[in-house]
C-alpha cells in the first residue's frame, strides 16, 4: 500500500512541476518556440503546451518514484541490520553535511540574478545539498564510530567492534515453545545467549490465549509461559526487548519469520518443523531440541562397549572405567575385575555440576577378556 501512494504521489507532482513550469519559462524561450506562424497557431493556446508538459512530468515523476521505491526498500533493510551506533553516527554525520551546505548557500540565494538564470539557484540548492549530505555521510561511516568512542572511552568491546575484530552480537527472537519449557532462562543465566532478546507480541498473543484455553494442560503451558517471561524481564530488564509490530499472517510462525528476516537476528525455537522452514528461507535458526541432541554423551543407555576396569567403586561391588573422552563409568558388579577389559552395558547417565558421570554393568552374555587382566597393586 505504501508503494501504490509513493508512486501515486511522484506521479502527481511531476504532473505538476510540469503544468506549472511554463509560467516560469523565460519570455525569449517562448519566442523561440513560437516563431514559426504555422506552430504559433498551433499552441497559441498555452492549455495544450501545459497538458504536454503535464504529462511529460508525470511520466518522468513515475520513473523517478520506481527508483526512490527501489532506494527505500534498501536503505529500510540496511537500516534494520545496522548496529544503532553506526546508525546514529551516519545520520548525525548527513545532518551536519545538510547544515554545512545550506550555510554556504544563504549567500548565493539572495544575490540577484537575470530572469534567464531563475533555475540556477534551486538547482545549485540540490546540487549542494545531495554533495554535502553524501560527503557527511560518508565521514561519519568512516570516523564515526571513533568520535562515539569519545564518549565512552572505557568500553573495550565497542572499540573492538568498531576495528572488526569482533562482530556485534545479532537479536534472539524467542519461540512460544522456549519460553514454556524453560530452557531459556538456563541459557540465558550460564550467559550462552548473547545480544538482546526479542518477544514478539504475536507470541506474546499466543501465550496469553493458551492461558485462557478452557483446557487444563493448555492453561498451565500458558500460565508457565507468562510466568517464565515475567521472571526473564525482571532479572534481564532492558536486555528484554517486547517487539509490538503486528505482521500479516495466518499464524505465530509465519510473523515470527518475518519478524527475524526483518531484524536479521537468530530465532531460537523447540519446534522442528518451524526451525525447517527458516533454514529453506535462509533465515538463522537455533533449535534447541537439536542443541540438546548434539550436546548428548556418545554413550546411550543400552549401548554396549569394552572397557578396562581400573580401580574400585564408591559403594561394594562396583568398578570404575574410564571412556576414551575421559568420561567415568561406574560399573556395577566389576569390582572383582580390576585390571580386566570387559564388556559393559550402559543403564544410564547423570549430569553433576563437576561433569558428566555414566553407569554400566556388565555383560553376562559375553566373557571376560582375561588375557588383558593386569595384578592390581
Amino acid at each position: 500500500m505504501v508503494n501504490l501512494l509513493l508512486l501515486v504521489l511522484f506521479l502527481l507532482l511531476g504532473a505538476l512541476t510540469g503544468w506549472l513550469c511554463i509560467d516560469f519559462l523565460p519570455p525569449t524561450i517562448l519566442k523561440q518556440v513560437f516563431s514559426e506562424e504555422v506552430f504559433f497557431e498551433q499552441w497559441a493556446n498555452k492549455t495544450d503546451l501545459r497538458n504536454l508538459l503535464a504529462g511529460l512530468g508525470a511520466f518522468f515523476g513515475l520513473i523517478t518514484g520506481f527508483f526512490f521505491q527501489q532506494l527505500r526498500k534498501r536503505l529500510i533493510g540496511q537500516f534494520r541490520t545496522m548496529p544503532t551506533d553506526l546508525l546514529f553516527s551516519r545520520s548525525l554525520g548527513l545532518i551536519i553535511g545538510l547544515l554545512v551546505a545550506n550555510l554556504l548557500l544563504a549567500p548565493i540565494l539572495f544575490l540577484p540574478l537575470p530572469k534567464e538564470m531563475i533555475f540556477a539557484k534551486p538547482f545549485l540548492a540540490v546540487l549542494s545539498n545531495i554533495f554535502f549530505g553524501i560527503l557527511g555521510y560518508n565521514l561519519a561511516e568512516i570516523h564515526g564510530r571513533t568520535l562515539l568512542r569519545l564518549f565512552n572511552p572505557n568500553s573495550t568491546e565497542a572499540l573492538l567492534i568498531a576495528e572488526g575484530i569482533l562482530t556485534p552480537a545479532s537479536a534472539k527472537i524467542l519461540d512460544s515453545s522456549v519460553i514454556i519449557d524453560g530452557r531459556i532462562n538456563a541459557l540465558m543465566a550460564y550467559g550462552l545467549i548473547e545480544g538482546q532478546v526479542i518477544v514478539a507480541q504475536s507470541v506474546i498473543d499466543e501465550l496469553q490465549q493458551l492461558a485462557d484455553s478452557s483446557n487444563n494442560e493448555k492453561r498451565s503451558k500458558g500460565r508457565r509461559g507468562l510466568k517464565l517471561l515475567t521472571e526473564l524481564r525482571n532479572t534481564y530488564g532492558k536486555r528484554l526487548v517486547l517487539n509490538n509490530t503486528r505482521y500479516e499472517g495466518t499464524g505465530t510462525d509465519e510473523r515470527l519469520l518475518q519478524l527475524t528476516a526483518d531484524t536479521g537476528g537468530t530465532l531460537i525455537t523447540a519446534d522442528y518443523n518451524l526451525s525447517q522452514v527458516a533454514e529453506v528461507k535462509e533465515l538463522k535458526v537455533m533449535n534447541l531440541s537439536e542443541l540438546v541432541i548434539a550436546l548428548r554423551p556418545d554413550v546411550q543407555p543400552g549401548q554396549k562397549v569394552n572397557l578396562k576396569i581400573v580401580r574400585e567403586g564408591k559403594e561394594g561391588n562396583q568398578g570404575v572405567a574410564y571412556l576414551d573422552d575421559g568420561t567415568m563409568v561406574v560399573v556395577e558388579g566389576a569390582r572383582k575385575s580390576i585390571g580386566e577389559r570387559l564388556d559393559v552395558v550402559i543403564t544410564g547417565a547423570l549430569q553433576t555440576s563437576t561433569g558428566r558421570m555414566i553407569f554400566g554393568r556388565l555383560d553376562k552374555g559375553y566373557p571376560s577378556n582375561k588375557s588383558n587382566k593386569i595384578k592390581a597393586s
